[in-house]
């Protein structure tokens, strides 16, 4: 399995919200995350933050980086989001992800996500 493309990101947190993202992964482990949540552009356009991603044995595979969600129309919540999960398909990753706050002491947030490869001009 192939994780090198553009992939469309959907989230659910256990505590209710969902996120949208894409992820660009390149080669070597690299790539980017860009929030896709219309409420990223209450201020300005969402600006693509580096990540990082690693292929593990049985189809597994983690993606990681840097976002910045909105809360409500006031504020950004800064962290860490850390994907970890399994190819169903060539073009299917789903599994857990979790999202711990850079400032503050906030809880983390777990859930689930799904991973699909996005097609043509996305």
């Amino acid at each position: 399995m192939n994780v090198i493309g553009r992939w469309k990101v959907e989230i659910t947190f256990g505590n209710g919200p969902q996120r949208s993202l894409r992820f660009d992964a390149q080669d070597s482990g690299k790539g980017t995350f860009l929030l896709v949540d219309p409420r990223s552009n209450v201020w300005e356009s969402a600006k693509p933050s580096e990540a990082k991603w690693t292929q593990g044995d049985g189809n597994s595979v983690t993606f990681s980086g840097a976002v910045e969600f909105p809360i409500g129309n006031v504020g950004r919540d800064a962290g860490m989001l850390v994907c970890k999960g399994k190819f169903e398909t060539a073009n299917l990753i789903t599994g857990d992800v979790e999202f711990s706050p850079l400032v503050g002491d906030g809880p983390s947030k777990s859930g689930t996500f799904k991973a699909s490869r996005a097609g043509g001009a996305e």
